[in-house]
């Protein structure tokens, strides 16, 4: 089928009142369990390719296609994504590429000069009719918002969605990148008065530290795009390791890297249901008897 805009994605998503699954590519095989389980549940994806993706890759195209490919293969609704992507000339790449959005990640840079640098890539990206994703900053780091203890103030957030024009922003309301245990606790409160104020869908980042009932909550908050990506890695090199360490004398890639591939396509499927479900759910629970 051909490939679905992300903002049609966010779109559906708000208006169900159910998250849209943003899960994060770090190789073919990956990509590949991810588009499985779209295509298992039904449900839409957004397949994300980070700038240390790319990097990883050595450049742009190789990864960047297979994603594509494979999202246009699929029998659901599949986007192609970049994700926190600092260099524009990337961001000139995946256009070029054929990716319909990005985030563009000034965050590390102070307030006006973060607000300069992303209105000027939003408005080529506009020209382009590709969607932005984009974020405040003020913590440095990796982090970024995301680092702990860190939260987004709704009346920044709305100027700085005005003047850059974005169309999502990612906020800080209690997550942060790369947690490997679920333990993380949102402030549902402050996601409240951000979907209040701002008219553009909020992201979650550092969802893999949010326990599944957290993120239902925040989904019912307000929050729209929820990004992961930790967890599913570690889901793969769990598996990796287990396969080798029950056959140590094992040197064919394809039988461990096969079963690996296996175990993230279904941990996907399990949180496409936890995140777009939500909605179907309320749905239920309003419409039954009193």
């Amino acid at each position: 089928m051909p490939l679905v805009p992300t903002a049609s994605i966010l779109a559906a998503a708000r208006a169900r009142g159910t998250g849209a699954a943003a899960f994060n590519v770090i190789h073919l095989e990956t990509a590949e369990a991810l588009v499985a389980a779209a295509d298992e549940t039904g449900l839409p994806l957004i397949l994300q390719i980070s700038e240390n993706c790319v990097r990883y890759h050595g450049s742009m195209l190789p990864i960047t296609r297979a994603a594509l490919a494979l999202a246009e293969a699929a029998r659901t609704d599949v986007s192609v994504h970049l994700d926190h992507i600092t260099e524009p000339d990337l961001i000139r790449q995946g256009v070029a590429a054929g990716v319909g959005s990005v985030m563009i990640d000034a965050s590390t840079l102070p307030y006006t000069q973060n607000v300069a640098t992303t209105a000027q890539l939003t408005s080529w990206c506009h020209e382009r009719e590709v969607f932005v994703e984009a974020e405040l900053g003020e913590v440095g780091g990796k982090d970024g918002v995301h680092a702990p203890g860190v939260r987004t103030d709704p009346e920044e957030a709305l100027a700085f969605v005005a003047a850059t024009g974005v169309d999502a922003l990612a906020v800080a309301v209690g997550s942060s990148h790369a947690m490997r245990e679920r333990t993380a606790k949102l402030d549902l409160e402050l996601i409240a008065r951000l979907r209040e104020k701002l008219a553009v869908p909020l992201v979650l980042h550092g969802s893999s530290g949010v326990p599944d009932e957290e993120l239902r909550a925040a989904i019912g908050a307000g929050m729209t795009k929820i990004n992961i990506s930790t967890h599913l890695v570690s889901v793969f090199t769990g598996r990796v390791r287990k396969v080798l360490e029950t056959d140590p004398a094992l040197i064919d890639s394809r039988k461990y890297v096969a079963p690996a591939r296996e175990a993230v396509r279904s941990e996907a499927a399990r949180l496409l249901h936890v995140l777009g479900d939500t909605g179907r759910m309320k749905e239920k629970t309003s419409g039954e008897a009193p």
